[in-house]
């Protein structure tokens, strides 16, 4: 890597802020690892231009940083001297609130406590985590004369009479709760700073909403919690955000300019997920009611301010209204035919929109697309009024935060639509899902890009200029070309790989036994008898801590209803209660000298640490494949199929090897444990796909078991 000698200067001074941070950690182990993620991560945010540049030079880093490396210490203390040193700042993205934590209340005190240099780190949150201090003032009854504007923004409900008033005393007394706390200084409007979390429709009707705020024209603005988070950030040297934030602030300056700051994404082979996520879209065709207010509430919003509609919104929403509900019955009838069912998914198969759809669709775009632009063009007259005449800033604001909630989901209405009705050389993800809960049923219409490189090379790496992605499983099969590929830094000449290994013995400290059952993995039903014969055996000998991930829930269900009464003492069940709670009686019993087994699905196989004891046997009913029943997944698989290329070893298998790694990876937490992964599934060692994975696993001690 080719730098300026100020470059080689930040490189040595970032790493010798490394070398110090360690030195001066409690039982500091010097891990040849760890300084060299540290170096390339100093070389690599060394070489970005940053700012105004002509022709700006790029630099990612791809970084794989097993287990035990010390990653956040690796990047945290180099990135942040880095910054202090270009005069920059660094923004820090993570996959899970469980990081987060971690970062704000360990990792980020410990190195502002050690580093020679002082910063400062704040935590960036979505402004629907803040109080608008507009919608208390008046759900409260402490400061709104408009009241006969608002009707109830919360959704239908089929309740006794009797039930919905507890439902609104107990809002009441929320939210004048709230406004106590925040007038007496005890509170600062967060929502994760209250001592008890408030139910999710409750605080729907206070929460903060770009669509909603009319920012420096209303008249809560000097001390609203979210601006006040945001001034915080604006003082940060150091922001800790997640990838969802990061994707969703795109261009919206909420977040330091991805050209102008140094970027770490951790546990980033979760980025490609949440793009898909991100740029999804779907539009609601069954609950219908806040259309019908959305014509009245634009006539009286309007008639306040004695402003002109420029369009006959009833209308148009009457009409956006009819075409709605043909689609929605269309839609339900079509999935019945496809799955006879009254519920279920009607994939598009190639992206294509059947031609009775069409016009509905097409009718659907053109009304809400005529509704949208009335509806910003009302909300742009109100900032307006707001602005020229400051005395009605404040019936200005009351009235902008009533259109607010409307506004996303016409918007939703609107990029679905858009989405339907394209087809391009690559397809999209297109399909109808029909759900029931309890005497109500569901319909909605979704379309998808389906390639989360694509999305990730446009949105994001076209802004970012020194940035680290490092996480413990980003090579898959021994390779990191399945994560370059999904992540849109493949074939990027500014882009290096790194990896980085544990600085664990596995073949001393563990073994990974395959067991070679008689039974077929794909015939279920005989494999899953003999699995759980076989696990059961298995069970009996586990003398601390152990875990067991299963594919399905159908497959622990089966184990769990199979277990010996003995067993039943031992065993906590995912769902059974919280996850914090299992978690804690796991932790005591096996604290106290008693056996304990956790049955868990997919999200207990990453981001679990049970070191020690807690975990000395890893058992895997079988290797994780995803179930080929996701839309956008199968929308891919038969577009790969129509160009002539294979799924299976294209996308499948690289993904079940990541999760593979990730599932072994609970083993061996630390230097000092010994454990053993039991996996129950002989493709492992008898397909060339087994072998693929096989070989990007740490180098565990090898055991066959026949049965």
């Amino acid at each position: 890597m080719n730098v300026d000698s100020p470059s080689k200067q930040n490189i040595a001074t970032a790493v010798l802020a490394f070398e110090r941070v360690v030195s001066r950690t409690a039982g500091f182990r010097p891990r040849a690892g760890q300084h060299d993620m540290a170096l390339r991560v100093a070389e690599t945010l060394a070489a970005g231009d940053l700012g105004e540049a002509k022709s700006p030079v790029k630099s990612i880093a791809v970084v794989q940083a097993g287990t035990g490396v010390g990653k956040s210490a690796a990047y945290a203390s180099t990135a942040i001297a880095m910054a202090l040193e270009r005069k920059t700042r660094v923004l820090i993205s993570t996959a899970t609130v469980a990081l987060q934590e971690q970062l704000m209340g360990k990792d980020l005190p410990a190195l502002a406590a050690s580093m020679d240099k002082p910063f400062a780190f704040a935590l960036a949150k979505g402004r629907g985590r803040y109080v608008c201090k507009l919608k208390l003032d008046r759900l409260a009854g402490s400061g709104s004369d408009e009241d006969e504007l608002f009707e109830n923004d919360f959704p239908a409900i089929a309740l006794s009479t009797a039930s919905q008033e507890a439902i609104e005393e107990r809002r009441v007394r929320l939210y004048d709760h709230m406004a106590t706390l925040l007038a007496g200084g005890k509170w600062d409007g967060d929502r994760d700073t209250l001592a008890e979390a408030p139910d999710a429709s409750d605080w729907s009707g206070v929460a903060a909403e770009r669509h909603s705020c009319t920012a420096r024209h209303c008249p809560r603005y000097k001390d609203c919690s979210y601006y006040n988070a945001r001034t915080k950030l604006a003082e940060a040297n150091v922001i800790v955000a997640n990838h969802d934030l990061v994707l969703a602030s795109l261009g919206m300056k909420t977040l330091p300019d991805l050209d102008n700051c140094l970027v770490i994404f951790d546990e980033g082979h979760h980025l490609p997920a949440v793009a898909l996520d991100q740029f999804s879209n779907s539009m609601d065709l069954s609950n219908l009611r806040w259309l019908e207010r959305l014509p009245k509430t634009m006539v009286e919003v309007s008639g306040k301010l004695h402003l002109m509609l420029a369009e006959d919104v009833n209308t148009l929403c009457s009409q956006l209204k009819t075409a709605i509900s043909q689609m929605a019955r269309m839609a339900m009838e079509l999935v019945r035919q496809h799955v006879n069912t009254q519920e279920g998914v009607l994939r598009f198969a190639n992206g294509v929109l059947p031609d009775a759809l069409h016009e509905p669709v097409a009718q659907i775009q053109a009304q809400a697309n005529a509704v949208f632009k009335s509806l910003e063009a009302l909300g742009a007259e109100i900032k307006a009024v707001a602005k020229d005449d400051p005395t009605q800033a404040h019936t200005c604001a009351q009235l902008y935060a009533k259109l607010g909630p409307l506004s996303p989901r016409l918007g939703a209405i609107v990029a679905t639509s858009n989405l339907l009705l394209e087809h391009g050389a690559q397809p999209l993800a297109k399909w109808l899902e029909v759900k029931t809960d309890g005497t109500y049923m569901t319909v909605s219409a979704h379309a998808c890009p389906m390639v989360p490189g694509d999305l990730l090379r446009q949105f994001l790496w076209s802004q970012v200029r020194a940035a680290v992605v490092t996480s413990a499983s980003l090579t898959s099969c021994g390779s990191f070309d399945y994560f370059l590929n999904e992540a849109g830094l493949s074939h990027n000449a500014s882009v290096s790989t790194l990896e980085v290994s544990s600085p664990f013995d596995y073949a001393l400290q563990g073994s990974l036994t395959v067991v070679q059952t008689r039974a077929e993995p794909k015939d279920a039903a005989a494999y899953t008898s003999e699995l759980v014969q076989v696990l059961l055996e298995d069970l009996q000998h586990v003398k601390a801590g152990a875990l067991v991930l299963f594919t399905s829930r159908a497959q622990l269900r089966s184990a769990a209803d199979a277990l010996t009464a003995d067993l039943i003492q031992k065993v906590q069940i995912q769902g059974t209660s919280s996850r914090t709670r299992l978690l804690a009686t796991h932790i005591a019993r096996v604290e106290s000298g008693f056996p304990s087994i956790i049955f868990g699905l997919q999200s207990f196989g990453e981001g679990l640490d049970l070191p020690g004891k807690l975990c000395e046997t890893v058992f895997i009913a079988k290797l994780p494949f995803a179930p080929p029943s996701e839309p956008v997944d199968e929308a891919r698989a038969e577009w790969l199929r129509t160009v002539g290329r294979d799924p299976f070893n294209e996308l499948v298998v690289p993904a079940t090897g990541i999760k593979l790694l990730q599932w072994t990876g609970r083993a061996i937490r630390t230097e000092d444990d010994h454990a053993q992964v039991i996996c129950y599934d002989k493709r492992l060692l008898v397909t060339a796909y087994g072998k693929r994975m096989l070989a990007g696993l740490p180098p565990y001690r090898l055991v066959q078991r026949k049965l």
